[in-house]
């Protein structure tokens, strides 16, 4: 069986340097907001060519807190409206909801699943105040013309960027530094991964960085000294130690994606499969690798039965769920096209050479 996704492979290769830095930590007596959360901070900054970054809980706390904390600094009002992608992870969707913003689902485009430029164009009103730009699966949105809209249009333009560690514009500025602020996430399957939850919010504002540090921990300005009614949402000392060590292996990590999805990109001929489109592969750094099939059960049960793990990012668009019914009569004929068609095929810095040929024999076979 080749999995989606073996973890377990992807972190044994950190082992002895889990151990020994869990160890030096246990013995330090700090496990919280230590020197490991202070190092990763800095080393994380540094990656994504930021002024700061501040660990949160999770990928879903970064964004909301960045939003509440516009609000916090008067760049906000509560009921702004914020345009996002009608494809996204719904966490994306939350993260504007639970800061007490508006949502305002835009469709993306069918080939490379982030956000129209030209569909945020034809949503901007005089309640917009913000874009939040998903880079999803893994790949850059438009970011230039994200830039001259938001900047002809005064408002604030957010990253996603929980998929997206280490993609790069041709300039060589990373996700992280490319908007205003940006989230990303560091769950388990991210390509840089935690061994549980984490979170992270990079920016060059010096006034939102101090303003999501406090509201992180209680709205805290010094102990039992409370400015914000914040939250709890600090990334654990734990993941921050391991998340240290893995920030070295992500671009020999991101690089390896990149060549198995050339791979697939280039051999993979079968016209009932449609391959992801990727003008350009240092944007894109194939946190998932994405194909559309018009009869998805039927293909995800022929490469079952060969022994191929498959997963579907997302069945159920975010404008259908229970939990968004404010949503639920929308309209969204390409975002539900692709949830309709969309399968994940297995991609990770671990694969073999075998696992790719074999699973390009089988694509090619359907």
């Amino acid at each position: 069986m080749i999995k989606f996704l073996d973890l377990r492979k992807v972190n044994a290769r950190f082992d002895t340097l889990f151990l020994e830095a869990f160890n030096a930590f246990q013995d330090s007596g700090h496990y919280i907001l230590g020197k490991n959360v202070s190092a990763f901070e800095t080393n994380f900054a540094s990656y994504c060519g930021t002024k700061y970054a501040i660990g949160v809980g999770n990928g879903l706390d970064a964004i909301s807190l960045i939003f509440k904390s516009y609000i916090s600094l008067g760049k906000l009002q509560i009921g702004d409206e914020v345009l996002v992608p009608a494809n996204t992870y719904i966490a994306s969707i939350l993260g504007v909801i639970q800061a007490g913003l508006k949502p305002v689902l835009v469709e993306p485009h069918i080939d490379s699943y982030n956000i129209s430029t030209s569909a945020v164009e034809s949503e901007i009103t005089s309640k917009t105040k913000a874009i939040l730009a998903v880079h999803l699966y893994g790949q850059l949105a438009d970011m230039i013309s994200l830039q001259q809209i938001s900047k002809q249009h005064n408002l604030l333009l957010i990253e996603d960027a929980a998929q997206a560690h280490g993609a790069m514009l041709e300039d060589g500025r990373r996700a992280g530094n490319l908007a205003d602020a940006a989230a990303f996430s560091f769950y388990p399957s991210k390509n840089l991964g935690a061994l549980g939850d984490g979170g992270a919010v990079t920016t060059n504002d010096s006034a939102l960085a101090d303003t999501i540090k406090k509201l992180r921990n209680y709205g805290t300005t010094s102990k039992y000294v409370n400015q914000f009614p914040g939250v709890n949402s600090r990334l654990d000392e734990i993941q921050a130690l391991f998340l240290n060590i893995k920030l070295k292996q992500l671009d020999r990590d991101n690089d390896v994606r990149r060549k198995i999805a050339n791979r697939y990109l280039s051999n993979v001929k079968n016209n009932k499969i449609i391959l992801p489109l990727c003008p350009d592969m240092n944007a894109h750094v194939f946190h998932l690798f994405v194909v559309r099939v018009a009869q998805r059960e039927e293909f995800i049960a022929y490469a079952k039965q060969h022994r191929i793990e498959t997963l579907i990012h997302y069945p159920i668009p975010p404008h259908k769920q229970e939990a968004l019914q404010d949503f639920n009569s929308l309209t969204l004929p390409v975002t539900e096209q692709i949830h309709n068609t969309v399968v994940s095929l297995p991609i990770s810095p671990v694969m073999t050479d075998q696992d790719v040929e074999y699973l390009i024999k089988v694509l090619n076979n359907y």
